[in-house]
């Protein structure tokens, strides 16, 4: 009962002592800008809408394309797909749009379904909006067509 007692009165002078920022120092280096680890500081505002070009061109083989709309009030769950409205196969050609990969018809077992699949059903597990965000961090990213040239560049003997 002791035992039990020191842990209740330890445990609320620690957080009386938490409460008093004398476990928030500075923030580290990061995605956050200034202020402690225990301050609730506002969120960024929200980027703003898609850019004007329609397709960007892919870094690597195999990356998911971006969206080039808006998705603000889209329903994507277990019930229902609005993604589907305009990309399934029966919709795409009327719609003008690009209709799901075949791969998002294929189960874990690369059996062909008729229908998208489940793995591939929720779009925006791979898929993200383009928007006029900037980037949060710098970055020396190379698409693999520069990677590519650059490794042949140096492996030149001029």
């Amino acid at each position: 009962m002791r035992l039990l007692i020191l842990l209740l009165t330890s445990s609320l002078a620690l957080a009386a002592f938490a409460q008093s920022d004398g476990l928030s120092p500075s923030a580290p280096d990061g995605l956050r800008k200034g202020g402690t680890v225990g301050q609730d500081l506002p969120a960024p505002p929200i980027a703003g809408d898609p850019r004007s070009v329609k397709r960007e061109v892919r870094s690597y083989p195999e990356q998911p394309p971006v969206i080039p709309h808006t998705i603000r009030d889209y329903q994507v769950d277990k019930n229902f797909n609005r993604c589907l409205d305009c990309h399934s196969r029966e919709s795409a050609v009327r719609a003008g749009a690009p209709m799901v990969s075949v791969t998002h018809f294929m189960d874990r077992h690369f059996q062909v379904r008729a229908e998208v699949t489940p793995g591939r059903y929720f779009c925006t597990q791979c898929h993200v909006p383009q928007t006029d965000a900037e980037d949060l961090v710098d970055s020396n990213f190379k698409a693999v067509d520069q990677v590519i040239r650059d490794s042949v560049a140096g492996g030149r003997n001029d």
